[in-house]
């Protein structure tokens, strides 16, 4: 079952190896990676064991500062991240929230149609070059 609103990206790379590449592709596409939180390495601080599972928070102001302007309440889903994470056959994946979806949730669509489809493309664009592949597969 994939969340809504969900875009889901099988990769070629191992977990560690797709989050530096998304965080590597994010930086050299001017956008900041703001954060990164290593799930599995949390766990394992409190004894319990969770499979590569992180977290790249990223973003740009000029992309997302209109989308708050005209509803505050979508910083609540900014910035933009994507998790990445291996499931128990060994997989790799990289997820994001789709930003129309986001906008959507929060009455946002209206006149920002520009921006989310530059957002939308920027990530597509990021997330398949992290990955080594383009279109989205659910788990």
């Amino acid at each position: 079952m994939r969340p809504d609103g969900l875009t889901v990206l099988p990769s070629a790379y191992g977990p560690k190896e797709t989050a530096d590449r998304l965080a590597a592709t994010v930086a050299r596409r001017g956008m900041a990676v703001l954060a990164r939180i290593d799930h599995a390495a949390a766990a394992a601080e409190v004894g319990m064991e969770l499979r590569p599972t992180e977290v790249v928070i990223f973003g740009n102001p000029r992309a997302g500062t209109p989308l708050m302007q005209a509803v505050q309440t979508i910083g609540i889903d900014l910035p933009l991240k994507a998790l990445v994470w291996q499931d128990e056959a060994g997989a790799v994946w990289l997820a994001y929230n789709d930003p129309t979806w986001l906008a959507a949730r929060h009455g946002a669509l209206d006149g920002m149609d520009r921006v989310l489809r530059a957002m939308t493309d920027a990530l597509a664009a990021v997330a398949g070059e992290a990955t080594g592949r383009a279109g989205g597969d659910a788990p």
